[in-house]
């Protein structure tokens, strides 16, 4: 018997999450069973991190703050902890194609790979570009 985490618990997790989402934001001072399912996926960042990266792709650019939230701190940031060099593009294109997703990036903390210092520039980069970039199309909208 495997003590690892299979593919399988990932999918399950991901299902039990996509069962409860978007949902509502708990009130105050009460288990939000949203954040709880995005916890239990990110327990499986390390050695399953694509089905992952794939929830947190989708979800990222959900209208709900909060869930986007939920997202970037218990998800992108721990993916991008672990698997930076792998995953950065991705996060990169996706930020750069929906203020949503940006948003999201800007949430994330450096941690692991991505507090290495040519990692947070890069990231510091990609934050600026996605200020200057999302900000024009904010005006444009706007008219």
């Amino acid at each position: 018997m495997s003590l690892m985490p299979s593919e399988a618990a990932v999918r399950r997790a991901i299902a039990r999450a996509q069962s409860v989402l978007p949902g509502r934001r708990a009130p105050d001072r009460q288990t939000d069973p949203r954040w709880q399912a995005i916890i239990r996926i990110g327990t499986f960042i390390e050695l399953h991190p694509e089905p992952v990266w794939e929830f947190a792709r989708r979800w990222g650019k959900h209208a709900q703050s909060d869930l986007r939230a939920a997202v970037a701190t218990c998800l992108l940031e721990h993916l991008l902890e672990h698997h930076f060099e792998t995953l950065f593009p991705r996060v990169r294109r996706e930020a750069l194609a929906s203020v949503r997703f940006a948003d999201t990036v800007a949430s994330c903390w450096p941690m692991g790979l991505a507090a290495l210092p040519r990692n947070v520039a890069r990231m510091q980069r990609l934050k600026r570009e996605l200020r200057r970039i999302h900000r024009r199309t904010e005006r444009r909208r706007s008219f």
